[in-house]
Formats: structure tokens, C-alpha cells, sequence
């Protein structure tokens, strides 16, 4: 980096990225769909689709909408299993230079421990993202990451499994923010990735059925970012550990908000079918807002919003 050039790398915890922007899971595939729009070695880290013990087939179709302000998704975590992405997917991102986060899912605790004690022996797996917040599955997902006693069991039983740096991903759809993230960095949590989608649905009015087979599932994009700034804001105000937040992010002025409110990274994730080049965007526009406000560093705007 050239010394006129603001300095982008970040540490979430024990993990260090070249840069604060990275794709969201479940929205980037498993890296190589993109191969062609982009070179993922530039990203901060790429966090995998979904990945359980055993193979899932996902939801019935259809199982994604676009809606106003953003889409509807049901895919229901659909995904080879863990050995088929050891196996299949992980070598083409070792070979072009990905940060991997892997992003791990299950029906029961035991199937994460599996899934967690696994991926601690595989090289390549930066990371691991404990998904305590998908709605559209019928066990698993949201069900651990909306009581405290629940995420607290799987938050522990996965940091014994593994010594590689662990997030935990939060759900929007609760009263109280804080309280999980506070439970999941005590169960041993190394950082904490916030907001999963929103549950929602599409109805046909003409049909008069709803859109999706599953009937509700997660919105995502510009609508929900509002609440994922404010949760974000309130999560900062009451922890020290390292925060990736996400939700709506679309340019880089969205994702340098998420930094004034308290993210140390940004995950971006809608965005990305829309523009397949936004992460890239989204780094360049966050290098050249440093540059304009004679700022050296990105970690100088984390938390940084004046109130």
C-alpha cells in the first residue's frame, strides 16, 4: 500500500482481514459463481453458503420473491454438507487466495459440533460463523438465536469443538439485541455478526396464496437497514467485542454508516445480485472517503457517530 493510501485492515478478534468488506452468506455462493465478476482475493473474507453435517435439500419453490425496497428469500439452507464442500468447494478458494469463513448450520447441537469439529482440522477455513438466526428452516437457525438459555448451549458447545475464530450470527426478529449479543460473547463467541434477515412475506392478491411455498421467509436489502444500523448502535454501546454488521448495504456510504454506528466490518449481501461488482464498489468508495476527510485508518470511524 502506498503511503498516501489509507490503511483498510481490520482484526475481528483473533481474525485479521485486508479490508472491513465481506460477502455475506448464503449470497455469494460458495465464491466461484462469481469468479468471473471478480477476483475474491480482494475481499475481506468470504463467508460460505450455509453448510451442515449432511446434505439439505432446501425449501420447495418458489422460494424467492422481490418485494419493495428488497426480497424475500426461503431457500431453507439448501447445501451439499460438509464433506462435499470440503471436498468440492473449499480448494478453488484456497487456490485464489479467499479468507474463508464458513458459515455453519444445523437442526441440532450436536450437528454443529460436528460441522465445527470437522472444519478445525481443514486447512484453508479461516473462520467459522455459528448461524443462530435463519428463519426459514423448521429446526435450527432462528430457534437457537432468539433465547438466551438456547444460544448459550450452542454458543458453548461449538467453542469447545473448535479453536478457530468464531462469529455468531444474530437474528433481527427479537426484543432485545443486547441481550443476545452479550449471552453469545459470554459463551465464547470471538465476534458477532448482525442482522440476519427479517421474517416477512408475499401474498398473490389475484390467487390470493401467498408467494412463497414456505408462506414467510427473510427479507433482506435497503428496507431492512434501518433496524440493522439501530441494532448494531445499541450492541456497540454495550460491548467491546469485535461487530460485522449488515443489512441493506448497497453502496459505500451504507456500509461506512454501519462503522459510525459501531461495526468494525460489513457484510454485504443483496446487494451483490444486483451489482455483482458492489463489494468491489464498496471498497473503493470507503478508500476514497478516508482520503477526503484526511482520515489514515478505517478503524478511526468505528463507533465514531457523533450524538
Amino acid at each position: 500500500m502506498s503511503p498516501e493510501r489509507p490503511n483498510l485492515a481490520v482484526d475481528l478478534g483473533p481474525l485479521p482481514l485486508k479490508n472491513p468488506v465481506m460477502a455475506a452468506s448464503g449470497t455469494f455462493g460458495f465464491g466461484q459463481e462469481y469468479a468471473e465478476e471478480m477476483d475474491v482475493s480482494k475481499l475481506g473474507a468470504v463467508v460460505v453458503k450455509g453448510t451442515t453435517l449432511t446434505p439439505w435439500p432446501g425449501n420447495a419453490p418458489p422460494r424467492i420473491v422481490e418485494t419493495a425496497g428488497g426480497m424475500l428469500n426461503a431457500i431453507g439452507l439448501q447445501n451439499d454438507g460438509v464433506h462435499a464442500f470440503i471436498e468440492g468447494k473449499l480448494p478453488w478458494l484456497r487456490e485464489h487466495g479467499a479468507t474463508v469463513i464458513v458459515n455453519v448450520c444445523g437442526a441440532r447441537v450436536q450437528e454443529y459440533q460436528r460441522v465445527c469439529e470437522i472444519l478445525d482440522q481443514v486447512e484453508g477455513v479461516a473462520a467459522l460463523e455459528i448461524n443462530a438466526s435463519c428463519p426459514n428452516i423448521a429446526a435450527g437457525g432462528m430457534s437457537f438465536g432468539t433465547r438466551c438459555p438456547a444460544l448459550e448451549e450452542l454458543v458453548s458447545v461449538c467453542r469447545q469443538a473448535t479453536r478457530l475464530p468464531m462469529l455468531v450470527k444474530l437474528s433481527p426478529n427479537v426484543t432485545d439485541i443486547v441481550e443476545l449479543g452479550l449471552t453469545a460473547v459470554e459463551a465464547g463467541a470471538d465476534a458477532l455478526s448482525l442482522v440476519n434477515t427479517l421474517r416477512g412475506m408475499a401474498i398473490d392478491a389475484e390467487t390470493r396464496r401467498p408467494v412463497l411455498a414456505n408462506v414467510v421467509g427473510g427479507l433482506s436489502g435497503p428496507a431492512i437497514k434501518p433496524v440493522a444500523l439501530r441494532m448494531v448502535y445499541e450492541l456497540r454501546r454495550e460491548l467491546e467485542a469485535p461487530i460485522v454488521g449488515m443489512g441493506g448495504i448497497m453502496i459505500a456510504t451504507d456500509a461506512i454508516e454501519f462503522l459510525l454506528a459501531g461495526a468494525n466490518a460489513v457484510g454485504v449481501g443483496t446487494a451483490s445480485f444486483v451489482n455483482p461488482q458492489a463489494m468491489l464498489d464498496i471498497i473503493a468508495g470507503m478508500e476514497d472517503y478516508l482520503v477526503r476527510h484526511e482520515m489514515t485508518d478505517v478503524g478511526q470511524l468505528v463507533g465514531s457517530l457523533e450524538v
